[in-house]
């Protein structure tokens, strides 16, 4: 077969493109079948790639930082065995002549999928699919010689080719000679002389700050997001300086310190980020939202969560309230069938779920995210306290995948970490309800005896709010639901009755 070049595959949900964050392979490196080639950011989670043969890499095709279109040509993989070069991997084109003047009109409406064995979960289907027509990238040589992806850079003109494969007409491209460069060091072949984890180089790209001028302070010469700030403010960093990672609640992307640097600084909308600011304005203005709040004694939950910590089968795990709060709901929802549900405004049908899917919202970096449990009516105490710890650590790292954030049934946002009371949460799109969890504080509280008494005391306290779609969610299930979750965390003992 020669040199095949693997295009880039949607990972999942029909997304058209993504943008390269870090290779893992450099020029001349051997991979096996199945090896991690590739770290990629879509719409909704940063993605590693495999790559789908054994071979040499003769060719990196595109470079860190820069947007791909599904089915672009990304990397070149020799196999050794010679002949022509060949385009694999999900949606393969065939190479054709163009006429440099009419370029637009060759474009193939449907690109047919070249039958290739699905990896890990990527890659083609089964069936060949369809999508919109889509100009095609800079044409790539056949076989890529390693120094010459250093040696030339190839300025587009109007004229275009259907496949990159393809060798393209001399009207369609203009090629300005650099100097050659070895193939092994250059930025390009290494995704990056520059040592630095891929969120730094977000970073940097959204500052608009060249890693290459950056003064590294890390180990090893690595440049740390503090670099990075510190360059764009125009001040250096102390060595060995670094920032707090960010945490589940971080969910504001990193901008800069304020009142340094330039007066406006523009941050592209993008990634994940974008998917969020799309689904919320869909979810805001498709569904009628109704907000009911409540306020809770939850002293007895808070006790609950002590005895559970001090518990040998709950040693290896984060206990806190909101697990006690994320099998409240569970409850709730199986003696409220109705709040798990979601609208089908196509079939117009209202469908009841027998499952409950626990979404968890995350604010990362990158954006909200909401990762959800499956099956979490299913999972014992333990087995629930695991499934959050997992949930929330992958998506404090940015790695939760697009099939871990779909089929969310009812969500808990938690807002009391930030020491925040109530708030007004939006839906997750599809899901009929979602519950902000407020803060957890001591307050005087009216208590009473069994024989009518009142006194006041400290308490723990904590207000609830809960959002839900007024199509198929009416004032009294809406109701229902909260106050069962309430009674269940003033009350912990209830769930062994409800449950």
């Amino acid at each position: 077969m020669g040199v095949k070049h693997f295009n880039l595959p949607d990972p999942g949900e029909g997304l058209l493109e993504a943008e390269i964050v870090e290779w893992k392979v450099a020029v001349g490196d051997t991979v096996k079948i199945n090896d991690i080639v590739v770290e990629i950011e879509t719409a909704k989670s940063l993605v590693e790639l495999p790559i789908p043969w054994a071979g040499t890499v003769s060719g990196l095709l595109v470079n860190v930082g820069d947007e791909v279109e599904v089915g672009t040509p990304i990397i070149a993989i020799d196999d050794g065995l010679g002949g022509e070069a060949a385009s694999g991997g999900p949606s393969a084109q065939a190479a054709m002549e163009v006429d440099p003047d009419n370029a637009a009109a060759a474009q193939p409406d449907v690109a047919e999928e070249e039958p290739v064995k699905t990896l890990v979960g990527y890659g083609p289907k089964a069936s060949g699919t369809t999508r919109r027509a889509r100009k095609a990238p800079a044409p790539a040589p056949a076989s890529p010689a390693p120094a010459s992806l250093a040696s030339a850079e190839v300025v587009e003109k109007p004229a275009k080719v259907a496949d990159a494969a393809a060798p393209a007409p001399r009207a369609s491209a203009e090629v300005v000679e650099k100097p050659a460069k070895v193939a092994d060091a250059s930025p390009e072949a290494r995704g990056g002389a520059v040592l630095a984890k891929p969120p730094v180089r977000k970073l940097a790209k959204d500052l608009g700050v060249d890693l290459a001028s950056v003064p590294a302070s890390g180990d090893g010469g690595v440049v740390t997001r503090a670099d990075v700030e510190s360059y764009a403010a125009g001040t250096p960093s102390a060595p060995g300086s670094t920032s707090a990672p960010a945490g589940i609640g971080s969910g504001a992307p990193a901008y800069g310190p304020f009142g340094s640097g330039e007066r406006e600084v523009r941050v592209p909308i993008k990634g994940v980020r974008k998917m969020m600011a799309q689904a919320m304005v869909d979810s805001a203005f498709t569904a009628p939202h109704v907000t009911e709040w409540v306020t809770v004694d939850v002293t007895a939950t808070m006790d609950l969560v002590a005895r559970l910590k001090r518990d040998r089968e709950f040693k290896d795990v984060k206990v806190t309230p909101l697990l006690i709060l994320a099998k409240a709901m569970i409850l709730a929802a199986r003696r409220n069938p109705g709040i798990n549900a979601s609208w089908d405004e196509q079939a117009q049908e209202i469908v009841l779920k027998s499952y409950v899917n626990l979404g968890i919202a995350a604010a990362t970096p990158r954006g909200l995210v909401v990762p959800n449990i499956k099956d979490a009516d299913r999972l014992s105490m333990r087995e629930l306290a695991e499934a959050i710890g997992a949930l929330t650590a992958t998506a404090r790292e940015g790695r939760t995948q697009p099939a871990e954030m779909s089929g969310g049934t009812v969500t808990i946002t938690n807002i009391g970490v930030f020491g925040i009371d109530a708030g007004t949460p939006i839906l997750n799109p599809g899901e009929a309800a979602i519950l902000a969890f407020g803060t957890i504080n001591r307050r005087p509280w009216v208590v009473t005896d069994e024989d009518g008494t009142e006194r006041i005391e400290p308490r723990s306290v904590t207000t609830l709010a809960l959002s839900f779609d007024h199509r198929l969610v009416d004032g009294e299930l809406g109701s229902r639901y909260l106050a069962d979750v309430a009674a269940i965390l003033g009350d912990p003992s209830r769930g062994l009755v409800w449950g």
